[in-house]
């Protein structure tokens, strides 16, 4: 059985990928703050600024390691260029996850597999370099994977929705911003059957049709909690801007497609789903 490592597998997508493949897999993670893991034998403490990445990877001994770290960009850089220089001389192969950040600065269009990059935020030239780097590596070696904005019913910008809902609280949107989305257990599906095909290269992970981030975020709030909202709205520019990873090379199977009236119908049976239960 396939011997799995994944790198921040106690935030919100690595957990959700450690409970799509563990059953499939032999999958390990690390983590870094999170009780509830430290009795887990498949799982490692992991401090980013302390190191201890490399005895990690000779004890479990992955074929595929996932990289869904959060932290210090300096640290994060450090960490994969170990990585990727790791899989440079080994059998050992990476999935990173990267982020439709890359291409923040553009306007007038959504980005493609293959499309430049360009990004005026610090977290997008992040993403940017360490994608450069993976790069270099023999495309059989990578699984680049950009993903668009994740929308799952424990997600963080959901808990938080929850939140200024429950307490009255004005909620940004940016009314000028046109995205795609995607949510936890759809992203796992996709990247289990990436994985299980043995594909590499880059993927876009998002629904292929886009929609105003407004817009977007005005259904949840319909849809979820019937309610009336407090917006700021957040103009960065004053023309229209693309925050969406469409796929053009690198297409999926039809069933591991959606658009985003699926995202918002998974959120709202979901939250149907807990009134019942309580």
């Amino acid at each position: 059985m396939k011997r799995i490592l994944i790198l921040g597998a106690s935030g919100y997508i690595g957990n959700a990928l450690y409970k799509e493949l563990n059953s499939y897999y032999n999958t390990f993670g690390t983590y870094f703050s999170k009780k509830g893991f430290s009795n887990n034998n498949h799982f490692f403490h992991f401090n980013l600024l302390e190191g201890g990445l490399e005895q990690i990877i000779q004890e479990v001994k992955p074929k595929l390691i996932i990289s869904s770290l959060r932290g210090p960009f300096e640290a994060l850089i450090e960490t994969h260029q170990y990585l990727i220089d790791l899989i440079d001389k080994s059998d050992c192969r990476l999935l990173f996850l990267s982020s439709a950040n890359v291409f923040d600065t553009f306007e007038h269009y959504p980005s493609y597999e293959y499309d430049k990059t360009l990004s005026e935020s610090i977290y997008g030239r992040f993403k940017i370099k360490i994608e450069n780097d993976l790069m270099r590596l023999p495309t059989a070696k990578y699984v680049l994977a950009r993903l668009p904005m994740v929308f799952g019913n424990q997600s963080p910008r959901i808990l938080e929705l929850d939140e200024a809902i429950q307490k009255n609280k004005p909620i940004e949107v940016f009314p000028n911003t046109i995205i795609n989305v995607n949510n936890d257990l759809r992203l796992c599906q996709q990247i289990h059957y990436i994985i299980n095909q043995q594909l590499s290269g880059i993927f876009h992970l998002g629904s292929t049709d886009l929609i105003h981030h407004f817009d977007f975020i005005k259904l949840i709030i319909q849809r979820r909690y019937h309610k009336r909202a407090i917006y700021k709205q957040v103009y960065t520019t004053n023309q229209m801007r693309y925050l969406a990873v469409l796929a053009k090379e690198n297409k999926l199977p039809i069933n591991l497609l959606f658009c985003y009236t699926e995202i918002l119908n998974d959120l709202t049976l979901l939250l149907n789903f807990g009134k019942q239960e309580n």
